[in-house]
Order: structure tokens, then sequence, then C-alpha cells
């Protein structure tokens, strides 16, 4: 898995994006809606930040700031790094462990195609095991 191309890992259906001028409660909506935790932040068609749930708790909430005003634009992470669809799924989880982060924006030809995150190193038969208990425990 390691060795597989990023394009191959990264969530194309998550691939999530909003406005700098987004507020962090209705990004927040947006994410739970599509159950991600992190959100693109795109300017014409140029990605200028990335916000994740732990900005929204040490950025926002912990901060007491205002989710209704609070914009993206003042609590995400400014030009977030990237990697290339092309690069190792390896050296995406590499870039995360040594820079503590989770989520990773894929950019090709300076626009974003996806995203990857520690998340996807989880074993696909322990994805699919906790998809089949929730399944299971929704039947009930």
């Amino acid at each position: 898995m390691f060795s597989q191309r990023v394009k191959h890992v990264m969530e194309k259906k998550k691939l999530l994006t909003a406005a700098p001028d987004t507020t962090v409660s209705n990004a927040a909506k947006l994410m739970a809606g599509k159950n991600v935790g992190a959100v693109m932040v795109i300017e014409e068609e140029r990605l200028v930040g990335i916000f994740t749930e732990r900005d929204a708790v040490f950025r926002v909430m912990a901060k007491g700031r205002d989710a209704e005003t609070t914009k993206l634009a003042d609590v995400m992470t400014n030009d977030p790094q990237t990697v290339d669809p092309e690069k190792s799924f390896g050296f995406a989880l590499l870039m995360m462990h040594e820079n503590g982060f989770r989520h990773v924006p894929v950019i090709e030809n300076g626009k974003p195609v996806g995203i990857v995150s520690s998340r996807n190193a989880l074993d696909p038969d322990l994805e699919e095991f906790v998809s089949e208990a929730q399944r299971r425990k929704h039947i009930r």
C-alpha cells in the first residue's frame, strides 16, 4: 500500500472545498455532511489554505471565537504543504508524520484534485470490518 501512488489512494469523493470568506460554522456543516476532517480553501481555483477539525478546536473553540462570524481565512493554515498525485503514499505519510498533520491536499497542475489523510493508511480489511460493524449496528 505504501508504494502505491497517491492518485490511487486519495479520496476524490471526499474532496471538499470552500472560499476563504466561508464561516467556520458553514465549513463545519459541510465537513459533517461529507464526513470529512478537512476542507481545502480555494480562491480562483488555487489552494490558499486548509481548515481541519483540529483547527476548529484549537483556533476557534479554544480561543473563544464565534464560529458563526469567524472566516476560514482567519483560522486556516495558509499555503499548506501538498503532494503530487504521482508520489508514493508512503512519501505522503512520512510528510504527515514529520510535520505533525493528518491531511495533505493533492495538487496537479496547480489545482486541487484530491486529499490524502493518515486515515487512508488503515488496512483496507480493517476499514471493511469497521463498515460492516457499523452496518450491523444500524440493523439491530
